[in-house]
């Protein structure tokens, strides 16, 4: 007689527990970052269906799309019958996620604010699409490379920074959001680290208040943004007198997968370029 098959029963970041009577075989993603972790957590074959604007690796650009993360459209997750959805807490649309639910779909909500969250994550999603190996591997990797980057830049003086994910409206990154915590492992200090949302807008004036030495900005794809240069006009502000306008690609920095720590590292890289850019005692 075989043995009986252990149930797989995981926590998600809601408290919610998620059970499924064997590891998924069809997955849906509803965010590029997700889709992106599972082919990191050696489960990408498993993923039937996916969102807009996921296009890492190369082979989830192949993938049937569902809508865009904070658009699904149910109908066509119902049709794909997958055994498993994934979602983002912050990203989509929550009231969205509980109709799938309603229609009887195991769904398992993540929502990674820590960089560590990032090797959580993917051990998790490992257990659930029964690739514990490749998944605790790859984990692994980015806890000791985490790590690496941390003990490097333990110990250096702190930079304001300001974070500028768009123009307008001006938006930036709060205290919750993953990229805060980047911005501390770099020895940074987020301007607007007090904020509580994830994503709050905020004004030019309060950006000159705070006074960053450093402005960091994504915008859309690895050309820097026509707009950070916006800031010159604004002789006074110290970034801006010392010549601490920076810029990375979001895909490396705005998704919470393995590839955070490329855009930490150039994060970290452009506040040491801050540190000699500062005045001779």
């Amino acid at each position: 007689m075989p043995a009986a098959q252990a149930d797989v029963v995981v926590k998600d970041d809601t408290g919610q527990e998620v059970r499924l009577k064997a590891p998924a075989k069809r997955i849906v993603a509803l965010a590029p970052h997700i889709a992106e972790s599972l082919y990191a957590a050696g489960a990408g074959d498993k993923l039937v269906g996916t969102v807009d604007y996921s296009d890492y690796p190369p082979e989830a650009k192949k993938v049937t799309r569902v809508g865009g993360y904070s658009r699904i459209d149910l109908e066509a997750v119902a049709a794909l019958k997958p055994d498993l959805v994934l979602a983002w807490e912050s990203g989509n649309n929550m009231p969205q996620i509980g109709k799938l639910k309603a229609l009887g779909l195991t769904v398992h909500v993540s929502q990674p604010n820590k960089m560590e969250n990032v090797a959580d994550q993917l051990v998790r999603l490992g257990q659930l699409a029964g690739t514990e190996s490749a998944a605790n591997a790859a984990a692994e990797r980015f806890r000791k490379r985490l790590e690496g980057l941390r003990a490097a830049n333990a110990n250096k003086p702190k930079v304001r920074v300001f974070y500028q994910i768009w123009k307008s409206p001006l938006t930036t990154v709060g205290g919750p959001q993953i990229i805060s915590d980047a911005i501390l492992l770099c020895g940074g200090d987020n301007v607007f680290g007090h904020l509580k949302q994830m994503a709050p807008t905020v004004s030019v004036e309060a950006v000159l208040e705070a006074d960053p030495e450093a402005i960091v900005a994504t915008g859309m794809g690895d050309a820097k943004p026509e707009w950070l240069h916006d800031w010159d006009k604004w002789t006074r502000m110290t970034a801006v007198k010392r010549d601490n306008l920076f810029h990375i690609n979001p895909d490396i920095m705005q998704r919470h997968t393995p590839r955070i720590l490329d855009g930490a590292e150039k994060l970290c890289a452009h506040l040491d370029v801050a540190r000699s850019h500062r005045p001779a005692k």
